[in-house]
């Protein structure tokens, strides 16, 4: 009887494959999880009460005090794009391209993506120790109990300012990134500035404008909303905290540089210049 008990018996799973499966649903939980996060971010906007006065407040925080960082990497970005590009065209003679290239790769790729990169840095990761941090002492706790909603509160006023500012510190870093261009082009290969910004306006088209836009919008509502599930999901104190802000940072990041391949092969297309 015991012999055939054991056959009947069930294999046990392995502990990888348990470990694998505990990790997917945790995977599935986050994502669902976080898409409910984002949905009510969202659906907040359309009724009130809004907080204008909190939006404006992470405007500044999140704009302005974004602002140096993206000035001094728009310039270096623009200066290395020469530094490499000119030495190329030297040697087939047409260096007037140069223009070219830096304006479309800024405006298209680099603008956006380093400037939701840069302020994936600097503000998702504050978004989610500063929600991380109410959470923790309970002042979270203390809205509901007080009847305010915490996502319409903390989330709605964070999410509608990054989108709103990321589009700008964009533009900024492609027009710094273009002078940061026109700088080193000209010491080095003599381009005057006639040239260099002719052939820069003249190789953009508007559907590379709105494709450098489009993405820098949606990266700010992907790094917002990371940033706010993460500091809301917070467990374990004021170590769950410092992970909260890392996990903040790793997955905006991941999240924008593939979002940003899709992005880029369905602004190709509908601008007609896809494969």
């Amino acid at each position: 009887m015991g012999t055939m008990d054991t056959k009947l018996a069930t294999p046990a799973t392995p502990p990888l494959v348990e470990w694998l499966l505990r990790r997917l649903k945790r995977g599935v939980m986050a994502v669902q999880d976080y898409s409910l996060l984002a949905a009510r971010s969202l659906t907040c906007l359309l009724t009130g009460p809004r907080y204008f006065a909190d939006t404006l407040d992470q405007m500044d925080i999140i704009g302005v005090g974004s602002l140096p960082i993206v000035l001094l990497v728009g310039f270096f970005i623009g200066a290395v794009m020469v530094l490499h590009t000119g030495s190329q065209f030297s040697r087939f003679g047409q260096t007037a391209l140069t223009g070219d290239i830096v304006a479309i790769a800024l405006v298209r790729e680099l603008g956006p993506t380093m400037s939701g990169i840069l302020v994936a840095g600097r503000c998702s990761s504050g978004i989610a120790s500063e929600l991380g941090s109410m959470l923790v002492t309970e002042q979270v706790d203390a809205m509901r109990a007080m009847g305010t909603d915490p996502i319409r509160k903390l989330v709605a006023p964070r999410v509608v300012a990054t989108v709103m500012v990321l589009p700008l510190l964009t533009a900024v870093t492609d027009l710094v990134g273009l002078f940061g261009g026109f700088v080193i082009s000209s010491s080095t290969l003599r381009l005057n500035s006639v040239q260099f910004w002719w052939r820069a306006v003249r190789a953009l088209e508007f559907s590379d404008l709105m494709q450098g836009f489009s993405k820098a919008i949606v990266f700010g509502f992907i790094l917002s909303t990371v940033g706010c599930y993460q500091g809301l999901s917070v467990r374990g104190g004021t170590q769950g905290v410092g992970r909260a802000t890392t996990q903040a940072v790793v997955v905006s990041c991941v999240i924008i540089l593939i979002s940003n391949f899709f992005l880029t092969q369905l602004s190709l297309y509908l601008a007609g210049k896809g494969f």
